[in-house]
């Protein structure tokens, strides 16, 4: 008997997976990391140097607005056609990679390559889709990336999916059958990324699969387990890559328009590819993302924020309000603010960013590690904000019932621990 994703929103693929070079040369972190490093970028620019790799076919989000970001949206798609022509990848038909990630603290994440159905996701507030959003997407940061991806041949896919599965029956089970499976790749990454594993699925481990995410997919016991009778069943969280999954289903929408209904089915872009992880991964960390505002004033920042919420001010007691840690040149405190009309400090925090820099000159980026946001904040003109980690336990109950949480509010990990682009798929 063969495996039945028939009802089911993530699925095997046609993977793509690069051959004949060298893949600690192809594979490259997310392109929405180190935006504000764009030193990373040159030292992984130097060391791939003429090589065939993933770098020649992502645009990282540090040249999204640089002066020839048409052209070099036009040479990606050209470098992508031309890999596709030369044989640079082989096909994996029908296929599911389990990946073992060990990242640089010695961890090992665990995870699962596949498609997602676009049909079965929505990143909109208040969904009721299989596939949900965890996040606010930040719809400016859409049009760029369906610049990048609008004519591309193929994707490489930095999206995690995140599955509640505290039994570990989805993914775990396949670490202890990898004998029996086809080793796809075992290397180092670069630039403190660890190492990573790949095996392919057999028909065996397919069903495995299958059967365990119908079994998490199964109303009644999602009802039962998070209080929600009568609520549509959350099946997977969107953990890393809401942008780039965002991106992805508009990106469907606009090729339906070109066709009948009837093709709507079978089109590539229909599909995503994503890695699944499990949310109770030992080695999935929850970290917060940082708030660093460049080119402003800090300290008439902190002012009009003491302003924006009546009752806020600046110091903290145990158990009261919503805590702003901040750090400038100027110093660093805290900035307590009413818990009303905000479960989260980000929450307030980005609300408040948001209408200030409407009216006034700087602009935000969302930092990774507090080392680097205290760096950036060190400098004149700059003010970090610096933010708690979010448990990760709460992620589904909170989606379920309150639907999605404020943009940017947390990270699986560090930087370097996000995913590299590795395998792909054809999406036209």
């Amino acid at each position: 008997m063969s495996a039945d994703f028939t009802n089911l929103p993530f699925r095997p693929a046609d993977i793509l997976l690069p051959q004949n070079c060298d893949y600690d040369k192809w594979a490259v972190v997310a392109c929405d990391q180190y935006t504000s490093q764009p030193e990373y970028w040159e030292r992984v620019e130097e060391r791939v140097g003429r090589a065939p790799s993933a770098l020649r076919l992502i645009l990282p989000e540090s040249s999204l607005e640089g002066p020839q970001v048409e052209m070099d949206i036009t040479d990606i798609n050209a470098t992508m056609a031309a890999y596709l022509r030369e044989g640079r990848f082989k096909t994996l038909p029908g296929a599911m990679v389990y990946v073992e990630r060990t990242l640089l603290n010695g961890a090992v994440r665990r995870g699962l390559v596949g498609m997602a159905d676009l049909t079965a996701y929505d990143y909109e507030p208040g969904s009721d889709a299989l596939i949900r959003a965890t996040e606010g997407v930040v719809m400016s940061r859409i049009p760029p990336r369906i610049a990048v991806r609008k004519n591309a041949p193929i994707e490489l896919p930095h999206a995690m999916l995140l599955v509640d599965d505290p039994a570990c029956a989805v993914i775990e089970p396949m670490a202890a059958q990898t004998e029996g499976m086809e080793k796809l790749y075992d290397f180092d990454l670069m630039e403190q990324g660890g190492h990573v594993k790949g095996w392919l699925l057999g028909e065996a481990q397919l069903r495995q699969v299958a059967e365990a995410l119908s079994a998490l997919a199964d109303p009644e016991a999602f009802a039962a387990r998070y209080d929600a009778q009568g609520r549509p069943v959350m099946l997977f969280a969107v953990g890393d890559g809401n942008h780039s999954l965002a991106t992805a289903k508009e990106c469907y929408e606009r090729q339906k328009r070109l066709v009948p209904p009837e093709k709507w089915d079978t089109l590539p872009a229909r599909y995503a590819l994503c890695e699944l992880v499990n949310l109770h991964d030992g080695s999935l960390e929850f970290e917060p993302i940082h708030r660093v505002v460049f080119h402003t004033d800090p300290q008439a920042l902190l002012d009009a924020l003491v302003r924006a919420y009546p009752g806020a001010r600046r110091g903290r007691e145990e158990g009261d309000g919503l805590p702003l840690r901040y750090v400038w040149a100027g110093g660093e405190g805290v900035v307590t603010v009413p818990a009303a009309g905000a479960r989260l400090p980000v929450g307030a925090l980005q609300s408040f960013l948001d209408d200030w820099l409407m009216d006034h000159p700087g602009r935000v980026d969302y930092i990774h590690g507090e080392a680097v946001a205290r760096e950036f904040a060190a400098r004149s003109g700059n003010i970090a904000f610096l933010l708690p980690p979010m448990a990760k336990q709460a992620l589904f109950p909170s989606v379920i019932h309150d639907g999605v949480l404020p943009r940017k509010t947390f990270s699986m990990g560090e930087a370097h621990d996000k995913r590299f682009y590795l395998e792909g798929r054809k999406i036209r």
